[in-house]
Protein backbone atom coordinates (compact mmCIF):
# COMPACT_ATOMS: atom_id res chain seq x y z
CA UNK A 1 0.00 0.00 0.00
CA UNK A 2 1.60 2.99 -1.19
CA UNK A 3 0.80 6.65 0.21
CA UNK A 4 0.68 9.77 -2.71
CA UNK A 5 0.02 13.10 -0.95
CA UNK A 6 -1.17 15.89 -2.77
CA UNK A 7 1.61 18.50 -4.63
CA UNK A 8 2.20 21.54 -2.93
CA UNK A 9 0.70 23.63 -6.02
CA UNK A 10 -2.97 22.01 -5.29
CA UNK A 11 -2.67 22.76 -1.48
CA UNK A 12 -1.58 26.20 -2.01
CA UNK A 13 -4.60 26.42 -4.48
CA UNK A 14 -7.07 24.82 -1.69
CA UNK A 15 -5.86 27.62 0.80
CA UNK A 16 -6.45 30.41 -1.61
CA UNK A 17 -10.02 28.65 -2.30
CA UNK A 18 -10.66 28.39 1.73
CA UNK A 19 -9.95 31.97 2.29
CA UNK A 20 -12.40 33.46 -0.75
CA UNK A 21 -14.64 31.57 0.44
CA UNK A 22 -14.57 32.37 4.23
CA UNK A 23 -14.55 36.05 2.77
CA UNK A 24 -18.02 35.84 0.80
CA UNK A 25 -19.31 34.19 3.63
CA UNK A 26 -18.31 37.24 5.54
CA UNK A 27 -19.31 39.34 3.15
CA UNK A 28 -23.05 37.67 2.43
CA UNK A 29 -23.72 37.69 6.21
CA UNK A 30 -22.80 41.64 6.98
CA UNK A 31 -24.66 42.14 3.35
CA UNK A 32 -27.54 40.09 4.94
CA UNK A 33 -28.07 41.95 7.82
CA UNK A 34 -27.36 45.26 6.37
CA UNK A 35 -30.62 44.60 4.51
CA UNK A 36 -32.37 43.54 7.14
CA UNK A 37 -31.60 46.27 9.33
CA UNK A 38 -32.18 49.06 6.49
CA UNK A 39 -35.57 47.55 6.06
CA UNK A 40 -36.91 48.33 9.77
CA UNK A 41 -34.65 51.65 10.18
CA UNK A 42 -36.94 52.67 6.84
CA UNK A 43 -39.99 51.45 9.21
CA UNK A 44 -39.29 53.58 11.81
CA UNK A 45 -38.85 56.47 10.10
CA UNK A 46 -41.89 56.16 8.20
CA UNK A 47 -43.75 55.88 11.45
CA UNK A 48 -42.35 59.80 12.85
CA UNK A 49 -43.33 61.02 9.01
CA UNK A 50 -46.58 59.71 8.98
CA UNK A 51 -47.67 59.83 12.30
CA UNK A 52 -45.76 62.92 13.57
CA UNK A 53 -44.53 65.25 10.88
CA UNK A 54 -47.56 64.81 8.29
CA UNK A 55 -50.53 64.72 10.51
CA UNK A 56 -48.87 67.83 12.55
CA UNK A 57 -48.31 69.75 9.55
CA UNK A 58 -52.17 69.14 8.45
CA UNK A 59 -53.15 69.87 12.07
CA UNK A 60 -51.82 72.59 12.76
CA UNK A 61 -51.02 71.73 16.38
CA UNK A 62 -47.40 73.19 16.09
CA UNK A 63 -46.07 75.88 14.30
CA UNK A 64 -43.72 75.56 11.37
CA UNK A 65 -41.10 76.87 12.89
CA UNK A 66 -41.37 74.48 15.88
CA UNK A 67 -41.98 71.33 13.78
CA UNK A 68 -39.00 72.18 11.38
CA UNK A 69 -36.91 72.85 14.62
CA UNK A 70 -38.08 69.64 15.99
CA UNK A 71 -37.87 67.29 12.90
CA UNK A 72 -35.63 69.22 10.75
CA UNK A 73 -34.24 66.89 8.07
CA UNK A 74 -36.07 63.63 8.91
CA UNK A 75 -38.44 63.32 6.28
CA UNK A 76 -35.45 64.21 3.41
CA UNK A 77 -33.76 61.67 5.44
CA UNK A 78 -36.62 58.84 5.30
CA UNK A 79 -36.67 60.00 1.26
CA UNK A 80 -33.25 59.43 0.51
CA UNK A 81 -33.15 56.13 2.44
CA UNK A 82 -35.81 54.47 0.81
CA UNK A 83 -34.08 54.55 -2.19
CA UNK A 84 -31.00 53.31 -0.70
CA UNK A 85 -33.24 50.52 0.53
CA UNK A 86 -34.18 49.64 -3.20
CA UNK A 87 -30.64 49.01 -4.67
CA UNK A 88 -29.64 46.85 -1.32
CA UNK A 89 -32.69 44.69 -1.69
CA UNK A 90 -31.24 44.00 -5.38
CA UNK A 91 -27.65 43.52 -4.36
CA UNK A 92 -26.36 46.50 -5.63
CA UNK A 93 -24.39 47.56 -2.36
CA UNK A 94 -21.95 49.74 -4.06
CA UNK A 95 -24.15 51.31 -6.45
CA UNK A 96 -26.70 52.03 -3.63
CA UNK A 97 -23.95 54.03 -1.31
CA UNK A 98 -22.73 55.25 -4.48
CA UNK A 99 -25.93 57.68 -4.67
CA UNK A 100 -26.61 57.47 -0.98
CA UNK A 101 -23.45 59.56 0.17
CA UNK A 102 -23.78 62.66 -1.93
CA UNK A 103 -27.37 62.88 0.16
CA UNK A 104 -25.59 63.11 3.65
CA UNK A 105 -25.89 66.52 3.76
CA UNK A 106 -29.63 66.05 4.95
CA UNK A 107 -27.41 63.99 8.03
CA UNK A 108 -25.27 66.93 8.50
CA UNK A 109 -28.28 69.12 8.55
CA UNK A 110 -30.10 66.59 11.17
CA UNK A 111 -27.04 65.92 13.55
CA UNK A 112 -25.71 69.95 13.85
CA UNK A 113 -29.65 70.35 15.34
CA UNK A 114 -29.70 67.26 17.36
CA UNK A 115 -29.62 69.12 20.63
CA UNK A 116 -31.23 72.13 19.67
CA UNK A 117 -34.38 69.78 18.80
CA UNK A 118 -34.25 67.83 21.80
CA UNK A 119 -34.59 70.87 23.79
CA UNK A 120 -37.70 72.07 21.62
CA UNK A 121 -39.16 69.01 22.00
CA UNK A 122 -38.93 69.00 25.73
CA UNK A 123 -40.45 73.05 25.84
CA UNK A 124 -43.21 72.28 23.55
CA UNK A 125 -43.93 69.34 25.91
CA UNK A 126 -43.84 71.39 28.80
CA UNK A 127 -45.90 74.39 27.51
CA UNK A 128 -48.15 72.56 24.71
CA UNK A 129 -51.08 70.77 26.75
CA UNK A 130 -52.52 69.95 22.74
CA UNK A 131 -49.30 69.15 21.52
CA UNK A 132 -48.52 66.26 24.90
CA UNK A 133 -51.73 64.66 24.40
CA UNK A 134 -51.02 63.84 20.61
CA UNK A 135 -47.63 62.80 21.61
CA UNK A 136 -49.17 60.04 23.74
CA UNK A 137 -52.27 59.16 21.55
CA UNK A 138 -49.66 58.10 18.79
CA UNK A 139 -47.14 56.45 20.82
CA UNK A 140 -49.80 54.40 21.87
CA UNK A 141 -50.19 53.16 18.48
CA UNK A 142 -49.08 49.43 17.98
CA UNK A 143 -46.92 50.26 15.38
CA UNK A 144 -44.52 51.83 17.47
CA UNK A 145 -43.88 49.14 19.49
CA UNK A 146 -43.60 50.96 22.54
CA UNK A 147 -41.15 53.30 21.09
CA UNK A 148 -41.34 56.79 22.19
CA UNK A 149 -40.87 60.23 19.45
CA UNK A 150 -37.13 61.08 21.58
CA UNK A 151 -36.01 57.19 20.78
CA UNK A 152 -36.85 57.14 17.15
CA UNK A 153 -35.41 60.90 16.92
CA UNK A 154 -32.14 59.28 17.69
CA UNK A 155 -32.50 56.82 15.25
CA UNK A 156 -30.41 58.64 12.25
CA UNK A 157 -27.36 59.05 14.58
CA UNK A 158 -27.38 55.35 15.50
CA UNK A 159 -27.84 54.62 12.07
CA UNK A 160 -24.55 55.98 11.03
CA UNK A 161 -22.53 54.67 13.61
CA UNK A 162 -24.25 50.88 12.25
CA UNK A 163 -23.57 51.64 8.47
CA UNK A 164 -19.62 52.21 9.54
CA UNK A 165 -19.56 48.92 10.91
CA UNK A 166 -21.56 47.15 8.27
CA UNK A 167 -19.54 49.00 5.35
CA UNK A 168 -15.93 48.36 6.91
CA UNK A 169 -16.98 44.49 7.27
CA UNK A 170 -18.18 44.21 3.81
CA UNK A 171 -15.28 46.06 2.26
CA UNK A 172 -12.16 44.26 4.53
CA UNK A 173 -14.11 41.20 2.97
CA UNK A 174 -14.32 42.06 -1.02
CA UNK A 175 -11.33 41.93 -3.05
CA UNK A 176 -9.74 44.74 -4.73
CA UNK A 177 -10.51 43.64 -8.48
CA UNK A 178 -14.48 43.26 -7.24
CA UNK A 179 -15.86 46.40 -9.16
CA UNK A 180 -18.03 47.52 -6.03
CA UNK A 181 -14.62 47.60 -3.90
CA UNK A 182 -13.99 51.14 -4.44
CA UNK A 183 -17.72 52.16 -3.98
CA UNK A 184 -17.61 50.84 -0.43
CA UNK A 185 -14.33 52.16 -0.04
CA UNK A 186 -15.45 55.87 -0.92
CA UNK A 187 -18.90 54.78 1.25
CA UNK A 188 -16.59 53.85 4.14
CA UNK A 189 -14.67 57.30 4.24
CA UNK A 190 -17.79 59.44 3.58
CA UNK A 191 -19.43 57.68 6.16
CA UNK A 192 -16.15 57.88 9.08
CA UNK A 193 -16.26 61.55 8.14
CA UNK A 194 -19.93 62.29 9.06
CA UNK A 195 -19.25 59.48 12.59
CA UNK A 196 -16.34 61.78 13.27
CA UNK A 197 -18.49 64.88 13.31
CA UNK A 198 -21.35 63.17 15.57
CA UNK A 199 -18.69 62.69 17.82
CA UNK A 200 -17.27 66.46 17.50
CA UNK A 201 -20.69 67.39 18.03
CA UNK A 202 -21.03 65.48 21.52
CA UNK A 203 -17.97 66.16 22.76
CA UNK A 204 -18.80 70.17 22.15
CA UNK A 205 -22.41 69.73 23.49
CA UNK A 206 -20.75 67.88 26.95
CA UNK A 207 -18.29 70.57 27.35
CA UNK A 208 -21.18 73.07 27.20
CA UNK A 209 -23.13 71.24 29.86
CA UNK A 210 -20.14 71.20 31.77
CA UNK A 211 -19.45 75.03 31.43
CA UNK A 212 -23.03 75.73 32.53
CA UNK A 213 -23.01 73.51 35.72
CA UNK A 214 -20.09 75.30 36.65
CA UNK A 215 -21.71 78.49 36.09
CA UNK A 216 -24.85 77.89 37.99
CA UNK A 217 -22.55 76.72 41.12
CA UNK A 218 -20.86 80.29 41.13
CA UNK A 219 -22.53 82.96 42.75
CA UNK A 220 -23.65 86.50 41.14
CA UNK A 221 -22.64 87.17 37.48
CA UNK A 222 -19.38 88.60 38.17
CA UNK A 223 -17.28 85.66 37.27
CA UNK A 224 -17.89 84.41 33.37
CA UNK A 225 -17.50 81.13 32.82
CA UNK A 226 -19.31 80.77 29.64
CA UNK A 227 -17.22 81.51 26.78
CA UNK A 228 -16.53 80.80 23.34
CA UNK A 229 -13.31 78.18 22.55
CA UNK A 230 -13.45 77.49 26.37
CA UNK A 231 -13.09 74.05 27.17
CA UNK A 232 -13.60 72.40 30.86
CA UNK A 233 -10.41 70.00 31.95
CA UNK A 234 -11.14 69.43 35.79
CA UNK A 235 -11.98 70.27 39.27
CA UNK A 236 -11.26 69.42 42.77
CA UNK A 237 -9.89 71.21 45.94
CA UNK A 238 -6.20 71.78 46.74
CA UNK A 239 -4.83 73.95 49.82
CA UNK A 240 -3.67 77.00 48.76
CA UNK A 241 -0.32 77.37 50.52
CA UNK A 242 0.98 81.23 51.90
CA UNK A 243 3.88 83.14 51.01
CA UNK A 244 4.74 83.96 55.48
CA UNK A 245 3.89 80.59 57.18
CA UNK A 246 -0.01 80.88 58.03
CA UNK A 247 -1.75 78.17 57.74
CA UNK A 248 -2.89 76.64 54.26
CA UNK A 249 -6.52 77.15 53.22
CA UNK A 250 -8.39 74.61 51.20
CA UNK A 251 -9.99 76.46 48.17
CA UNK A 252 -12.16 74.81 44.83
CA UNK A 253 -10.46 75.21 41.77
CA UNK A 254 -11.79 74.93 38.48
CA UNK A 255 -9.21 74.32 35.47
CA UNK A 256 -10.54 75.18 32.19
CA UNK A 257 -8.46 75.37 28.58
CA UNK A 258 -7.34 78.90 29.09
CA UNK A 259 -7.62 79.71 32.88
CA UNK A 260 -7.96 78.72 36.56
CA UNK A 261 -10.20 79.33 38.34
CA UNK A 262 -10.02 79.60 42.25
CA UNK A 263 -13.23 80.19 44.02
CA UNK A 264 -14.79 79.78 48.26
CA UNK A 265 -17.22 78.03 49.65
CA UNK A 266 -20.06 80.71 50.70
CA UNK A 267 -21.42 80.80 54.01
CA UNK A 268 -24.00 77.52 54.99
CA UNK A 269 -25.81 80.03 56.40
CA UNK A 270 -26.23 81.77 53.69
CA UNK A 271 -30.10 81.33 52.57
CA UNK A 272 -29.58 81.00 48.77
CA UNK A 273 -26.07 80.62 47.65
CA UNK A 274 -25.25 77.61 50.74
CA UNK A 275 -24.11 75.42 48.24
CA UNK A 276 -22.46 77.54 45.52
CA UNK A 277 -18.86 79.58 45.56
CA UNK A 278 -17.73 82.84 45.24
CA UNK A 279 -15.09 83.25 42.41
CA UNK A 280 -11.96 85.15 44.04
CA UNK A 281 -9.23 84.72 41.14
CA UNK A 282 -8.83 83.69 37.45
CA UNK A 283 -5.35 83.16 36.21
CA UNK A 284 -4.70 83.06 32.95
CA UNK A 285 -2.77 79.72 31.58
CA UNK A 286 -1.12 81.52 28.48
CA UNK A 287 2.18 82.87 30.46
CA UNK A 288 2.00 80.26 33.81
CA UNK A 289 4.63 77.95 34.74
CA UNK A 290 4.41 74.67 36.27
CA UNK A 291 6.45 72.70 38.73
CA UNK A 292 6.87 70.44 41.56
CA UNK A 293 8.25 71.58 44.30
CA UNK A 294 7.83 68.13 45.45
CA UNK A 295 5.73 65.01 45.17
CA UNK A 296 8.27 63.71 42.73
CA UNK A 297 8.38 59.91 44.51
CA UNK A 298 4.98 57.74 45.59
CA UNK A 299 4.34 59.15 48.66
CA UNK A 300 1.24 61.39 50.31
CA UNK A 301 0.31 64.33 47.80
CA UNK A 302 3.04 67.04 47.07
CA UNK A 303 3.35 70.85 46.36
CA UNK A 304 3.29 72.62 43.02
CA UNK A 305 4.50 76.30 42.13
CA UNK A 306 2.40 78.21 39.53
CA UNK A 307 4.28 81.04 38.27
CA UNK A 308 2.05 83.69 36.35
CA UNK A 309 3.85 87.22 35.39
CA UNK A 310 1.78 89.04 38.25
CA UNK A 311 1.09 86.01 40.85
CA UNK A 312 2.56 83.12 42.50
CA UNK A 313 0.27 80.22 43.64
CA UNK A 314 1.65 77.44 45.97
CA UNK A 315 -1.22 74.56 45.98
CA UNK A 316 -0.81 71.32 47.81
CA UNK A 317 -2.53 67.94 47.48
CA UNK A 318 -2.68 65.49 50.31
CA UNK A 319 -3.82 62.60 47.74
CA UNK A 320 -0.54 61.75 45.47
CA UNK A 321 -2.97 60.30 42.47
CA UNK A 322 -4.99 63.88 42.28
CA UNK A 323 -1.96 65.41 42.76
CA UNK A 324 -0.33 64.21 39.59
CA UNK A 325 -3.23 64.18 37.63
CA UNK A 326 -3.80 68.34 38.15
CA UNK A 327 0.04 68.35 37.72
CA UNK A 328 -0.91 66.75 34.32
CA UNK A 329 -3.77 68.29 33.76
CA UNK A 330 -2.08 72.29 34.17
CA UNK A 331 1.25 71.03 32.21
CA UNK A 332 -0.85 69.93 29.35
CA UNK A 333 -3.16 72.96 29.13
CA UNK A 334 -0.25 75.13 29.58
CA UNK A 335 1.57 73.31 26.65
CA UNK A 336 -1.59 73.76 24.60
CA UNK A 337 -1.22 77.25 24.68
CA UNK A 338 2.20 78.08 24.57
CA UNK A 339 4.14 77.77 21.11
CA UNK A 340 7.22 76.48 21.46
CA UNK A 341 10.03 78.94 21.57
CA UNK A 342 12.41 79.23 18.74
CA UNK A 343 15.82 81.67 17.77
CA UNK A 344 14.74 83.80 15.02
CA UNK A 345 17.92 85.55 12.83
CA UNK A 346 16.78 88.68 11.74
CA UNK A 347 18.32 89.45 7.67
CA UNK A 348 20.88 91.34 9.04
CA UNK A 349 22.64 88.91 11.13
CA UNK A 350 22.61 86.53 8.20
CA UNK A 351 23.84 89.15 5.75
CA UNK A 352 27.10 89.52 8.55
CA UNK A 353 30.71 88.23 7.78
CA UNK A 354 31.16 85.23 9.86
CA UNK A 355 33.92 86.29 12.48
CA UNK A 356 35.25 83.06 11.80
CA UNK A 357 36.12 83.92 8.54
CA UNK A 358 39.33 82.89 6.84
CA UNK A 359 39.85 87.06 5.95
CA UNK A 360 39.90 87.61 9.70
CA UNK A 361 42.44 84.68 10.72
CA UNK A 362 44.52 86.70 8.76
CA UNK A 363 44.37 89.73 10.69
CA UNK A 364 43.71 88.81 14.03
CA UNK A 365 45.31 85.99 16.26
CA UNK A 366 43.76 83.28 16.65
CA UNK A 367 42.85 83.03 20.10
CA UNK A 368 41.61 85.94 19.89
CA UNK A 369 39.68 84.74 17.36
CA UNK A 370 38.29 82.16 19.10
CA UNK A 371 37.16 83.76 22.47
CA UNK A 372 35.40 86.33 19.79
CA UNK A 373 33.66 82.97 18.51
CA UNK A 374 32.90 81.86 21.66
CA UNK A 375 31.62 85.17 23.28
CA UNK A 376 29.40 85.13 20.27
CA UNK A 377 28.00 82.06 21.23
CA UNK A 378 27.43 82.92 24.30
CA UNK A 379 25.67 85.91 23.87
CA UNK A 380 23.08 84.04 21.66
CA UNK A 381 23.00 81.33 24.48
CA UNK A 382 21.96 84.40 26.69
CA UNK A 383 19.70 85.50 24.12
CA UNK A 384 17.90 82.29 23.69
CA UNK A 385 17.73 81.58 27.11
CA UNK A 386 16.14 85.10 28.26
CA UNK A 387 13.25 84.34 25.01
CA UNK A 388 12.31 80.74 26.41
CA UNK A 389 12.44 82.22 30.66
CA UNK A 390 8.63 82.68 30.33
CA UNK A 391 8.25 78.98 29.69
CA UNK A 392 10.15 76.83 32.43
CA UNK A 393 7.46 74.55 32.83
CA UNK A 394 6.92 73.14 29.48
CA UNK A 395 10.65 72.90 29.18
CA UNK A 396 10.95 71.40 32.43
CA UNK A 397 8.39 68.85 31.85
CA UNK A 398 8.38 68.48 28.25
CA UNK A 399 7.21 64.50 28.76
CA UNK A 400 4.61 64.94 30.62
CA UNK A 401 1.51 62.70 30.19
CA UNK A 402 -1.43 64.18 28.65
CA UNK A 403 -4.31 65.23 30.40
CA UNK A 404 -6.80 62.61 28.83
CA UNK A 405 -6.14 60.49 31.42
CA UNK A 406 -8.59 59.33 33.15
CA UNK A 407 -9.66 60.86 36.35
CA UNK A 408 -13.00 62.64 38.47
CA UNK A 409 -14.77 65.09 36.82
CA UNK A 410 -13.27 66.17 33.85
CA UNK A 411 -14.20 65.88 29.93
CA UNK A 412 -11.70 64.90 27.26
CA UNK A 413 -11.04 67.53 24.74
CA UNK A 414 -10.03 67.51 21.15
CA UNK A 415 -6.86 69.11 20.09
CA UNK A 416 -8.09 70.67 16.80
CA UNK A 417 -11.45 71.89 18.95
CA UNK A 418 -9.12 74.57 21.23
CA UNK A 419 -9.85 77.78 21.01
CA UNK A 420 -6.73 80.27 19.46
CA UNK A 421 -8.05 82.83 21.61
CA UNK A 422 -5.73 85.21 23.98
CA UNK A 423 -5.74 85.36 27.33
CA UNK A 424 -4.71 88.61 29.21
CA UNK A 425 -1.15 88.40 30.84
CA UNK A 426 -2.60 89.53 34.50
CA UNK A 427 -4.98 87.42 36.85
CA UNK A 428 -8.19 89.39 37.21
CA UNK A 429 -9.50 89.49 40.97
CA UNK A 430 -13.20 88.63 41.03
Amino acid sequence: MSFSPCPPDALAGNSIQQQRDLWERKRSRAARELVQSEQRYCQQLGLVTTYFVEILKAKGTLRQDIRESIFTSIKAIHSVNQSLLVHLENGYFGRGFDQFCPQLHHYNVFVDNIYDAQKALRIQLKKNKAFRRFKKLQEGRPEFNNHTLEDLLQLPIKRIDQYKGFLQEMTANTTPDNPEFQQLSRAVAAVEKLHQRIQNNTRRHENHLQLCRVQKLLKGRKTKVLAAGRWYIREGWLKVVPTKGADAKPKMFFLFSDMLLQAKPCSALHPTDSDKFAGQHAYPLRECAVEKVFGHTKGKGGLLSLTFPEAKLLLMSSNQEDFNDWYQSLVSAVRKLQPRSTVVLQREDLNQQPLSSASDGNNLPSSSSSSSHANRKRNMVKTHSQKVNNEPGELAHRAAVEWESSAPKRIKDSTTEHSSEVSTSSCVIL
